[in-house]
């Protein structure tokens, strides 16, 4: 499995805080073999969101054990349960709406084809492992 980068020097006046929630969230997801599962501090440059989980699966089915993996591990720490789960049909991707933070879960060849990353890319990248 691969991680995600080291956190980037944070730019002046932009904040790397996220919610605790959101970094059980990519730990749940590398429990399950998500891959280059990132996350993004995203309230400075988006405002309607603090933070971006953005991680991938080999398969459908590898997607939708990350989404009940990462819907368990944030219940589990916070009681919380997504306000809307959007794209489980075809599970290419699928968007967990906490409020705070948006867990993305794609597809590999989805995930390039929006390339997410690329798009936000002046957000802070949060470190998330443990240790």
């Amino acid at each position: 499995m691969t991680r995600s980068p080291s956190t980037a020097a944070v730019p002046e006046g932009v904040s790397s805080e996220v919610p605790g929630a959101s970094l059980a969230a990519a730990r749940a997801a590398d429990d399950k073999s998500g891959h280059s599962t990132v996350v993004l501090a995203m309230g400075a440059l988006l405002g309607v969101t603090d933070a971006f989980v953005v991680t991938s699966g080999y398969n459908t089915r590898q997607v939708k054990t990350i989404v009940d993996a990462v819907e368990r591990a944030v219940g589990t720490e916070t009681g919380k349960k997504p306000d809307r789960v959007e794209g489980l049909d075809d599970s290419r991707w699928v968007l967990m709406d906490y409020g705070d933070f948006l867990v993305h879960v794609f597809l590999d060849e989805a995930r390039s084809f929006y390339d997410l990353e690329h798009l936000w890319a002046e957000a802070p990248r949060v470190a998330w492992e443990e240790g």
